[in-house]
This record gives structure tokens, sequence and C-alpha cells, in this order.
């Protein structure tokens, strides 16, 4: 069998003799930013360029039209790479996964070099809408990741950050159905929709005074009325509820549901409530292959954050969905971003440039030689 470190220091050489190709993946995704399940170039630009570095591809894998499988190598041990490439509306990829993406080419490619010797299969799912919809959630329940002995992907973030303690979190649409009216002549005639809005907010404030520390309650009216001299006869919203399990995520959710009740009763007008997407899981670490990563990571110089800066991490995500099923880490690579960080435009713009080249750089060699511990040590 192959020497460990030798094999660790050909991943390296690989990936830093992709390097240029990789930029390139990365910043042609990030200026061309297409948000949840409407990911058709960059997924394509991906399927394209793992089907020239000899990965077996499957386009709309199980359906899901953004979605693809490349696969390489044909061992026994399977070893699933994650590539998300969404990217939020008015923000571009403003969470990174252009780097994502990128990583996620760099490890597979780097992997399928060694891969007779490893006795891996290299699989590299295309995964699509993260930032909600839930893309992973969608490929697991038609059979997408099982049997996997381990899964991996890394995070761009402001620091870098070993251990994934993500949220869990439920995403629902809200609207309210009232009845519209002249709001000088006839107010009275009016059933105000967004006026139920403004009592569930209300409500909701209230509420937090009775909400634990590891819960997050958060949204957005998009709709709330086309003129003010008309009473609005709709309205809608986008509301994000997050909690440290699933458990504890559904009592949470009731709570905030009849606050959102409490506006129908007052306003009178009519509550729809639509889940977005199956709630994300809390994350499970592969506490086994995390310690391979911090390691292979620290020998490549980079720093794991200790101040408290480094709270992407308790971002949720739906890999935390496929770490209940398979082994799964999901590090943050730091990109020197702060003050800026996730979700805000300045870190759209840390996501390009000498920084985010060496994070996708060193995310990638770090993931693969991680895979070379795992099946090795």
């Amino acid at each position: 069998m192959s020497d460990p470190d030798d094999l660790k220091n050909r991943l390296r050489a690989l990936v830093d003799a992709d390097q240029p190709a990789l930029i390139a993946i990365s910043e042609a995704i990030h200026a061309d930013p297409e948000t949840a399940w409407q990911e058709h170039r960059a997924s394509a630009r991906l399927q394209n360029e793992l089907a020239i570095r000899g990965f077996d591809v499957v386009p709309a894998y199980l359906g899901l039209e953004t979605a693809f499988l490349a696969t390489a190598g044909s061992g026994p041990v399977r070893i699933g790479v994650c590539a998300e490439y969404d990217a939020l509306p008015d923000l571009g990829h403003a969470c990174g996964h252009n780097l994502i993406s990128a990583i996620a080419v760099g490890v597979g490619t780097a992997l399928a070099g060694v891969a007779d010797e490893l006795g891996i299969t290299v699989e590299v799912y295309g995964t699509p809408a993260e930032e909600g919809g839930g893309g992973k959630i969608e490929l697991l329940e038609r059979g997408a990741f099982a049997g996997l002995d381990l899964a991996v992907m890394a995070h761009p973030g402001p620091v870098d950050v070993a251990e994934a303690r993500p949220f869990a979190v439920a995403h629902s649409h809200v609207r309210y159905d009232g009845k519209g009216a002249h709001a000088g002549a006839y107010p009275e005639q009016g059933v105000n929709a967004n006026d139920a809005f403004v009592i569930a907010q209300v409500a909701m404030g209230l509420l937090r005074q009775q909400l634990p520390h590891t819960v997050r309650v958060h949204g957005i009216q998009t709709v709330g009325g086309q003129a003010p001299n008309a009473i609005p006869q709709s309205t809608e919203g986008r509301w994000y509820i997050r909690a440290a399990t699933l458990t504890e995520l559904a009592g949470v959710e009731e709570k905030v549901n009849r606050c959102f009740e409490a506006g129908a009763l007052a306003s009178g007008a009519a509550l729809t409530i639509t889940p977005e997407s199956k709630p994300y899981s809390e994350f499970r670490n592969d506490e086994r292959a995390l310690g391979f990563y911090r390691a292979n990571a620290e020998a490549l110089g980079r720093v794991f954050d200790t101040s408290g800066a480094g709270r992407m991490n308790q971002a949720s995500t739906d890999m935390g969905n496929v770490s209940q099923v398979v082994p799964a880490i999901h590090p943050y690579v730091g990109v020197n971003s702060l003050p800026a960080t996730n979700h805000q435009p300045e870190f759209a713009g840390a996501c390009v440039g000498p920084d985010a080249e060496r994070a996708l750089r060193d995310a990638s060699v770090a993931l693969a030689q991680t895979v070379v511990d795992v099946v090795m040590a």
C-alpha cells in the first residue's frame, strides 16, 4: 500500500497544479450568480469541468434539474464531496458558494488521481438550493448519499472554524388575505392584511423574552400592500425559525405560529403558512475525520479562530440532514474578510481575490488529505 505521507504530498501537488483552473471556476460562478433552483449555468459549468477531468456525470440527478452526480474510481470506500452553487437574491455570492463549488472540483479531481491506490470511489454531488429550498434534503429523500463512508465540503467564512454547529431551521412562507377598500372613503369595509403582520410581529417580539438563547426567529415581509390609500387586501412574508435541534425547533415553531394566528384573529384576515422546504437539521460531526482535517489544515498554516468571531459555523445548512445519515464534516475556511461577514455585500467581494484563492487551495488540499487519513489511518 502507498505511503500516506507520499499520497498527501501528491494530493497537494495535484491541487496546486489545478489552482489556475479552480480559480477560473470560482470567478466565473461568482460573476454570474443564480438563485436557488435556478442555477442552470453554474451546474452546467461544473458538470462540464468534471466531465473534462474524466468523471462520469449524471445531469438532472434524481429528477432535480440543477443537481448532478459525477463519479470517478471504482473502489469499495465511497467518498462524497458536496458542491453548492446557489446565490442570494440581490447579494450575489455573499456566502461564497462560488468557492464551495471550486473546492468540490479541486477535492474531487485530486482524489480521483489517487482513487485506485486508495481504493475509493469519488462522488461529487451537485446540490442546488442550499440558501432556502433544501436541495440536499430533496436528494436524500430520493436516495442520494446512501451508503457513503464519508461526506465532505468546506464553506467560506470570515475566519477558520473546524466544527460545524449549525441551528436546525424551518423556512415558511406566510400569507394573510383580507379585503381591500378605499382607506379614506370606505375604511370600515376593509380587512387590513397588513395589520395582521404588524400584530404577529409584536407578538413575536414579546415571545422572545420566553425563548431560550438557542433560538432565532427572523423574517421579512415581501408584500405589504399596493398603495397607501388602499387597505391592503393581501400581504406575504418569509420567516425562519432556528433552534439547537429539530426537537426544540418543533416546539418553538408551534409558539411562533400562534403569533401569526394572533394576527389573523385580531385583524380578521385569513392566514396561510406554507413550508418552503423540509426543516434543516442540526449537524452531527464525524469527530475522527474532523480531527484529521484540523491537523491537515494547521499543517498548511491555517489558524483556527479562538476569539469568537467565527460564528458562521452556527449558520443553518441542509448538509446537517446529510450528516444525520452518513459520516460528515463541514469545516469553515476563512477568507480574511472581517469586519465583513457572510450575507453582506462586502463578503461577496471577499470571495474573490488572493485571500479567497488561498482558502480555495488550502481547503481543497486539507479535505483531500483528510480522506487519506480516514481511509488509511
